[in-house]
């Protein structure tokens, strides 16, 4: 089922979200299917739990190519439940985001380049990745919506934070 994604406002987004404590269960299984539903009617990269007013501590991401970011390389589909994230590297690297919660914004956000993440699966097994470049960016910004976080509390430089129709979605501004 596709679910109304709360725009920056709402409080629910500011909100630190739970631990998933049950594996397996048919409301994990129905919340993982509706976010499912939501990211792509919506051409998202991806989709935090509370975004949809879940505060669990539940992501989705991935797509084999988005027209929302069309320079992207494939990401693939990935539940991550209960995540943790740990910098391989000191190099930071400024980037475009948007999100499904601030519809027709795009900022530029600093990311680590090189991470690894670790967290459960729907099952509750435990798997690890080490990522970098977009799939690094997508994974942070929806980890991120995890503790409360938007992209806007990380822009650095307001002048290249803005509407996309208007901004110029280049490296450096005017």
């Amino acid at each position: 089922m596709i679910r109304e994604v709360l725009r920056m406002g709402d409080p629910r987004l500011l909100a630190r979200a739970q631990p998933v404590a049950a594996f397996g269960t048919p409301e994990l299984a129905a919340l993982i299917e509706d976010m499912q539903d939501t990211m792509r009617h919506l051409d998202g990269a991806g989709l935090a739990a509370p975004q949809i007013g879940v505060l669990l501590r539940v992501a989705i991401f991935g797509f084999e190519s988005n027209p929302r970011y069309p320079e992207a390389a494939a990401v693939p589909f990935t539940v991550l439940i209960n995540p943790e994230l740990e910098p391989l590297s000191e190099a930071i690297e400024e980037g475009w985001e948007g999100c499904l919660s601030l519809p027709g914004l795009r900022g530029r956000v600093p990311r680590w380049q090189h991470l690894r993440y670790a967290g459960r699966d729907p099952a509750g097994r435990r798997f690890e990745r080490e990522v970098a470049g977009f799939h690094a960016r997508v994974v942070q910004h929806e980890c991120d919506h995890l503790d409360g976080i938007l992209y806007p509390m990380r822009v650095r430089d307001f002048r290249l934070f803005g509407f996309t129709d208007v901004l110029k979605l280049t490296d450096t501004p005017d």
